[in-house]
């Protein structure tokens, strides 16, 4: 009499299938990989060695910040060199599916006498010494405070932790839950990171299997632009753990049908039934545990993917209805082009062709930073405006008539010279349009920033010539509207005004430096700066012709070449203006 063995149960749920992946489907595996290759997705050999001696680097200046603060402290020598400090790293490079551009997320675990304060002063002071350090932004009032850096090319966030202990050698792990005794939430949330990514990598049937799906959905996510935590889209861990809920219910599976299942299952997901890796638990600690039965602010997540880490919290909570729907629209149309990838209609390249957002409205919102200062200072101001995004899009949702709002994942940024200083306050009035691309390229010196811009340089040579200089960053939010029935106009400037007294009452907020201003912009008149050389700019139509593309079926938005000096509306809100100052978008459509 045989003896069935029992299938080992991955997650909440028995796996749907435990089915052997078929000739077939390990050969569209191996063509998705060698796409994935063909896509840049791989880190070379080199990369990889870089990446390992920049975090060796970082563990001594880690070391050299516990040092540092704890003889400030008055501690011994020898307290204080036993005081330790740990790096540790989260996210795509401790899931192992990096690639060239990715950034290496690291967590700074401190000893209890280490402020967050210390990390943001000293600690920022001591590795902005090193040579290797290109540019950092220092982000302390973000839900997670963060520091943000380039150091020898490479991206590096780095966030910090505070445990309540007075060392922190290197051996320490942080798997033990009591180590979450009298921390505050800032300091959970900065070490959920770390101890969620070692989760999940547990929690999975086979790494190597995962790790090429999740390599396929984050390219995906990325080209389609839909990859964002701060701007209301999965993030790095979100998208990870949805890749392993699937893994979990298909444990034998290739890489390339854990991604069609991926796409198949959550189209149909019923949301907001919550994606969970394991069963959420209670824990020793008084901390709070995502519940929606208990709380009310758990209730509101409308797409809740859980942490799977004690104490367990929703990655997806900056998820809104618009973005919900852009997000399963992606996913529907992903599902259909790879079952012609199944059937040999389609090649795996066409899963990755790049979004339309600039194409696929008639209306956008221009938020616009403006700084009249150092470089460095625009970065706090600009970063701190990109994590409140969120909140004009929650307001600007329940408006009469707006349908959607799509919010644009990348900002953009540009830096600009003149002696006239008035031709710098022009282009900011103008930026972010066509004419402000004219208006730029006639009047004013553009100076281009990337990793190895010597920026304090340009602003030394600036002053001793007597020019000025504005640092300018604009973020894009697409509207869907439905203007049936109303009087044609779209009046938010009740939404617009908030947002910019929220963004006024930054602590560090100095009106003769930083300024925010709000307009409508429309399709036809968005810079060329938003598309690529080889796309075809949209350009306005007549009525008739529109009336008559439509009436055919055929999108009023198709990329034509061609070019027009339509005038945008230059309403707006102006940070450091009464709040009455408000936007009334006349959308007439």
């Amino acid at each position: 009499m045989s003896v069935s063995v029992p299938v080992k149960q991955y997650g909440v749920t028995p796996p749907i299938s435990t089915a052997a992946s078929t000739p077939e489907q390990v050969k569209l595996n191996d063509a998705m990989i060698e796409e994935l290759r063909n896509q840049g997705s791989f880190e070379t050999e080199a990369g990889v060695l870089k990446r390992r001696e920049i975090l060796a680097t970082l563990q001594t200046l880690v070391e050299e910040f516990v040092y540092t603060v704890s003889r400030k402290k008055n501690m011994s020598e020898g307290m204080s060199k036993d005081a330790g400090g740990k790096l540790f790293t989260f996210g795509s490079y401790r899931l192992g599916v990096y690639g060239p551009g990715s950034d290496i997320d690291t967590l700074v675990v401190v000893p209890k006498h280490v402020t967050r304060e210390d990390f943001f002063t000293i600690f920022d002071q001591i590795i902005r010494k090193r040579p290797e350090l290109q540019n950092i932004q220092s982000v302390p009032d973000a839900y997670v405070p963060i520091l943000k850096t380039v150091f020898d090319g490479v991206d590096i966030d780095i966030i910090c932790s505070r445990l309540d202990v007075p060392q922190v050698p290197l051996d320490m792990s942080l798997k033990d839950n009591n180590l979450l005794r009298n921390i505050d939430d800032k300091d959970l949330r900065a070490l959920n990171g770390t101890r969620v990514t070692d989760l999940i990598l547990q929690l999975v049937p086979q790494k190597t299997v995962f790790r090429a799906a999740l390599r396929t959905i984050k390219l995906w996510a990325k080209k389609r632009a839909i990859y964002a935590n701060m701007f209301g889209f999965p993030g790095g861990v979100a998208w990870a753990m949805l890749v392993a809920r699937i893994c979990q219910l298909y444990p034998n599976a290739v890489g390339a049908v854990i991604v069609e299942k991926f796409f198949h299952i959550y189209l149909q997901w019923k949301w907001p039934q919550p994606v969970v890796l394991q069963q959420i638990g209670d824990g020793p600690l008084p901390v709070r545990v995502w519940n929606p039965q208990l709380y009310g602010q758990d209730r509101s997540h409308i797409m809740p993917v859980i942490t799977p880490a004690y104490p367990s919290m929703c990655a997806t909570h900056n998820i809104g209805a618009s973005t919900q729907a852009i997000i399963l629209e992606e996913i529907r149309r992903a599902s259909e082009i790879v079952t012609d990838i199944e059937s040999g209609n389609k090649k795996w390249n066409a899963l990755f062709e790049k979004h339309d957002f600039f194409y696929r409205y008639k209306f956008y919102l221009t938020v616009i930073t403006a700084t009249k200062g150092s470089y460095e200072e625009h970065l706090k101001w600009s970063g701190m405006v990109e994590s409140k995004l969120r909140l004009l899009v929650q307001r600007l949702e329940p408006i009469e008539g707006i349908v959607l709002v799509h919010p644009y994942v990348k900002p953009m940024m540009n830096a600009y010279l003149s002696k006239e200083e008035s031709d710098l306050f022009k282009m900011k009035e103008l930026y972010g349009t066509l004419e402000g691309e004219k208006f730029a390229k006639d009047h004013l010196e553009e100076f281009k920033i990337d990793d190895d811009t010597d920026v304090k340089k340009i602003e030394e040579e600036a002053a001793k010539a007597n020019k000025h200089i504005v640092y300018l960053m604009k973020l894009y939010i697409g509207l869907k509207l439905d203007m049936k029935g109303t009087n044609k106009k779209l009046d938010i400037q009740v939404p617009c005004s908030e947002f910019d007294m929220i963004c006024r009452g930054w602590p560090a907020f100095d009106q003769d430096k930083n300024s925010l201003s709000i307009r409508h912009v429309k399709l036809w008149n968005l810079p060329n700066d938003v598309y690529e050389e080889d796309e075809k700019r949209p350009v306005k139509r007549s009525k008739r012709k529109a009336s008559e593309h439509q009436s055919n079926g055929e999108s009023t938005h198709k990329k034509l070449k061609g070019d027009t000096s339509s005038s945008s509306a230059a309403t707006q809100v102006q940070a450091g203006a009464p709040p009455s100052s408000g936007v009334v978008a006349n959308a007439s459509t």
